[in-house]
């Protein structure tokens, strides 16, 4: 499945939030996600851009592979994201059976996240250790998502297609050099 979603940086989430009510998005909840993205211990799925990720997103535990699979000259960018997904019933022990099958923990993260919804699009507000605020818009068709990001205001060409990763890199950070990085502790590997 590809993954159809585009982000916006730099937002301020209080103005943007209240720019949402104005247009009659639904709220649908505040989530505080943890997460541990897994490789093998020779790097063989980071060496064809991709990983495993185990998400505890408060209602649910998702798990996830994930893999890039258009990447352009454009910094801003992916041409696409591969996706398949579905959920567990234990983060803890989805983490003890990936690293029984040799899967080993490149990172912790965590993030905190804003939902919304308009005409059927979901809109994140993604709030992340040291970088700042930025919005996520996800729906079924690139057109519908073009849609919705214009009409909250925000111009087409300023889209990034991308991973979180690549975000972080618009602020010189290397989040692969870390091994946590959550609100309170950021620890370098």
């Amino acid at each position: 499945m590809e993954e159809i979603e585009a982000k916006f940086l730099n937002i301020d989430k209080v103005s943007f939030e209240e720019k949402l009510v104005s247009l009659g998005a639904k709220k649908i909840a505040d989530y505080n996600y943890r997460r541990r993205n897994y490789d093998f211990p020779d790097g063989r799925l980071n060496d064809i851009d991709a990983w495993v990720r185990l998400r505890d997103e408060g209602d649910k535990i998702t798990f996830t592979y994930k893999q890039r699979t258009g990447v352009t000259d454009d910094a801003l960018r992916d041409g696409s994201m591969k996706e398949i997904e579905t959920t567990i019933g234990d983060f803890d022990i989805g983490d003890q059976l990936l690293q029984a099958i040799g899967l080993r923990e490149r990172i912790y993260k965590e993030n905190k996240r804003t939902r919304y919804t308009l005409d059927g699009v979901e809109i994140d507000i993604d709030t992340w250790p040291l970088i700042p605020p930025y919005v996520e818009i996800e729906g079924k068709s690139w057109e519908a998502v073009q849609s919705v990001a214009e009409k909250v205001g925000f111009d087409w060409k300023d889209h990034v297609r991308g991973t979180n990763k690549l975000i972080y890199q618009q602020y010189d950070i290397d989040e692969t050099s870390y091994s946590i990085l959550t609100f309170d502790r950021q620890v370098k590997k």
